[in-house]
């Protein structure tokens, strides 16, 4: 446990994609406790969704303490605050609004706060332009400034905790207790030898035409997927209601239906998987940490500008002239519709293939991100320069 921590840092996060928001600022909060000593308020309007993650949430309460950071319930936009009320940092996620009394308050503090938007992630070039812009508030002697995260020197980086590397290799090296772990789920032994795989997207994706492809298919699946995600298609195979717990095998195919489980058990999913179906930005960038192949499922976004995002980050990660990699990117397009796929058997085939080398590809891609520090780290040094620089001006 970090020893007198002085920094203090605020959060506002509104919960908008189900999950992957508060998921990213959970992670942050207790990366920034926990490895840097920082207390954190955390203000989330949806404790209900948080709780799904993190189950010691209460959310009934209107403030808590949870794994050494302070919760509290952000139950609107109304309230009066005092500069004594307020954090050396403060960051709104995703360009949410904190309260007008807080943000009023922010201007009368000495020294002002250091203020960011943490932006939402994406692989476009424009963002490097971007990161660490300032804005100047309208009417408010207060400057904030956009941070985001990324894949390059130019960006913030992504989240990734010390140590977690070491974690993912020993349980990846240790068969008994990914057995031991998927057996909470209702894996059997027999299906150790099968291709493993985590099933995490939103509604509209081509779920059933891929269950089809995979019970027709010649080699065993086990699909893994939480309650609630695609629970349409997946009912539809069980010849039931998708609740946790449930299971059915039809061909090849061995569908199990899990609960929502904590943060570091979902890490360990996607580690014990043989391939990750993860959707938005958290699962996502966990995805990559697994050293594993995994598909995107972008979140939708009008006038189709996910596709742009997607072609973005295959274009970083997929770029090199090989045919695993082609196959990867074309099965991504077509599961989010960027592309038709006149048949998913064949290109769920191509994909199968092509696991191998793109198990090769997700551990230098891993070094390549990595090497440009996390996102956290990052963001606390920024902080530290503009705090030094408001207090020595040229």
């Amino acid at each position: 446990m970090p020893s007198n921590p002085v920094l203090t840092l605020a959060i506002f996060c509104k919960v908008v994609d189900n999950y992957g928001d508060i998921g990213i600022c959970w992670r942050l909060a207790r990366q920034l406790w926990n490895e840097h000593g920082v207390q954190v308020t955390l203000w989330v309007d949806d404790l209900g969704s948080f709780r799904r993650i993190c189950p010691a949430v209460d959310p009934a309460a209107d403030a808590q303490q949870v794994e050494g950071v302070q919760v509290r319930h952000w139950r609107d936009q109304e309230g009066s605050f005092t500069p004594e009320d307020l954090s050396d940092i403060v960051i709104e996620f995703f360009a949410v609004d904190p309260p007008p009394g807080y943000v009023a308050a922010m201007a009368q503090r000495t020294p002002r706060p250091v203020w960011f938007n943490l932006e939402g992630l994406t692989a476009e070039e424009w963002v490097e332009g971007c990161h660490r812009l300032p804005s100047m508030h309208p009417r408010l002697k207060l400057t904030k400034h956009f941070f985001f995260p990324g894949f390059t020197a130019r960006t913030g980086g992504l989240l990734h905790e010390a140590g977690l590397d070491e974690q993912r290799l020993a349980f990846q090296a240790d068969r008994a207790a990914m057995a031991g772990f998927l057996a909470r789920f209702g894996v059997g032994a027999d299906e150790m030898d099968a291709l493993k795989v985590s099933l995490f997207c939103y509604p509209h994706a081509p779920v059933a035409a891929l269950l089809r492809a995979w019970s027709e298919g010649g080699r065993p699946v086990s699909c893994l997927v939480p309650e609630g995600v695609a629970a349409e298609a997946i009912g539809a195979f069980l010849g039931t209601e998708a609740r946790a717990g449930a299971s059915a095998i039809r061909g090849a195919l061995t569908v199990h239906v899990l609960p929502f489980v904590p943060q570091p058990d979902y890490d360990r999913l996607l580690w014990a998987c043989d391939l990750n179906f993860v959707r938005g930005e958290d699962s996502f960038v966990r995805a990559q940490w697994a050293g594993r192949p995994f598909v995107w499922h972008i979140y939708p976004q009008e006038e189709n500008l996910h596709h742009k995002k997607l072609r973005a980050f295959l274009g970083r990660y997929a770029h090199a002239e090989n045919e695993g990699l082609a196959a990867l990117s074309r099965f991504a397009l077509g599961w989010n519709g960027a592309i038709d796929i006149d048949s998913w058997p064949l290109a769920w085939q191509d994909l199968q293939a092509a696991l191998p080398g793109i198990v090769i590809r997700a551990e230098e891609w891993r070094r390549e991100v990595l090497a440009h520090g996390d996102l956290t780290t990052n963001l606390l040094e920024f902080a530290h320069a503009l705090r030094l620089a408001a207090e020595n001006p040229v």
